[in-house]
């Protein structure tokens, strides 16, 4: 009888386990695991058209990814080992207490992402933190290609403002950038894949007089996640022997490129030159998969610095899947050759990667 009565059970319990949970009802018909996303289905509906205007990948896009770092990377532990405030990460605060946050001087340009995201945090009743963090995931997802990253919710609203001098900037040697990312956390093999970022990025203020340029050689409009970047690419980049500058000349941050018209920043130049970084950079150039891939591990990390993500609520089902792409083949710029590539990584044989066809490779402003 007793071994029935257990046979009995075990039978009810494979019978509940197999019930589905049940979702709550969200706003149109959709439905979520966890009644606390509900409301960013309508914040994803709201930026999808008025702050990225109808889900594309652009300037708005690339700047909501780079305030997901520098809010998130105010976080120091060697600052609060000295009994001081080391910043609370993940937090908000360069949106809550912009007027000083914005002012640091590697925090330039943010301004205008911070302005143009806060009306909708404030519209829709969510943290800073959280909105920060939320727009970044949906911008980048517009990315052909791109990553589909982590979204944990139910960050404070409260926070102080980050201290200074915690954002790598530009002109920071590596060293300098090693042990401020270290001092966060991230190894040098994570900055690199942090650095991911890029292949969507586009600079407009280490050399104001260059009018602001997006895209790649090869690629008028960034509007998708390539790893071409990790060979040359517009903005800030990498491997190619530098031979000059597109504008008035050498500025703070950056350094000669090969391209006529190129503008390349001088910390990617030297990550990508450093014995401790050069091969997780060159592995990116045959792998895109492991470059999305580590992007979205490491941007996992980067989202709940100074956050306990067990407290947090997993939204991730509200971000959008990016569309898939057939990238071509990376290749060398048109006019260059594997003689012209300052290759740094002992451990890997550079690619035998060919020229694209054509005239010498040019960068035209946007």
């Amino acid at each position: 009888m007793f071994s029935k009565i257990i046979v009995a059970f075990t039978s009810l319990a494979v019978v509940v386990s197999a019930v589905p949970m049940r979702r709550a009802t969200c706003s149109n018909g959709r439905t979520a695991t966890d009644a606390a996303c509900c409301v960013w289905f309508d914040v994803l509906d709201d930026i999808q058209q008025n702050l990225f205007d109808n889900s594309e990948c652009g300037e708005d896009a690339h700047e909501s990814l780079r305030l997901t770092f520098h809010d998130a990377i105010g976080f120091s532990p060697n600052l609060t080992a000295q009994g001081k405030f080391g910043g609370g990460g993940a937090d908000g605060s360069i949106m809550a207490f912009a007027q000083i946050e914005t002012n640091f001087h590697a925090n330039i340009g943010v301004d205008e992402i911070v302005e143009t995201q806060r009306p909708f945090a404030l519209k829709h009743n969510v943290s800073f933190g959280d909105f920060i963090q939320f727009a970044g995931a949906v911008g980048v997802s517009n990315c052909a290609g791109g990553p589909r990253l982590q979204f944990l919710a139910g960050r404070s609203n409260i926070s102080q403002p980050s201290p200074d001098l915690l954002v790598p900037e530009p002109s920071d040697l590596t060293d300098t950038i090693l042990a401020r990312m270290g001092d966060a956390g991230f190894s040098p093999n994570e900055i690199v894949d942090l650095l991911a970022s890029h292949t969507v990025a586009a600079q407009d203020k280490v050399d104001p007089t260059i009018p602001f340029r997006k895209g790649t050689p090869f690629d008028s409009t960034p509007s998708s996640f390539d790893s071409q970047f990790f060979i040359e690419a517009s903005d800030c980049r990498t491997l190619l022997q530098g031979t000059l500058f597109p504008g008035n000349g050498s500025n703070v941050g950056e350094v000669e490129s090969p391209l006529l018209g190129e503008f390349r920043l001088f910390s990617d130049n030297e990550l990508a030159r450093d014995p401790r970084t050069a091969c997780e950079w060159q592995s990116f150039i045959l792998d895109h998969d492991s470059m999305v891939s580590k992007f979205e591990a490491v941007m996992a990390k980067l989202a709940t610095l100074g956050q306990n993500p067990a407290e947090l609520t997993d939204c991730s089902e509200v971000i959008p899947v990016p569309a898939s792409v057939q990238l071509p083949a990376p290749t060398l710029p048109a006019g260059k050759s594997l003689a012209d590539v300052q290759a740094a990584c002992a451990a890997t044989p550079f690619p035998a990667l060919s020229a694209a066809p054509g005239p010498a490779t040019s960068v035209a402003p946007v």
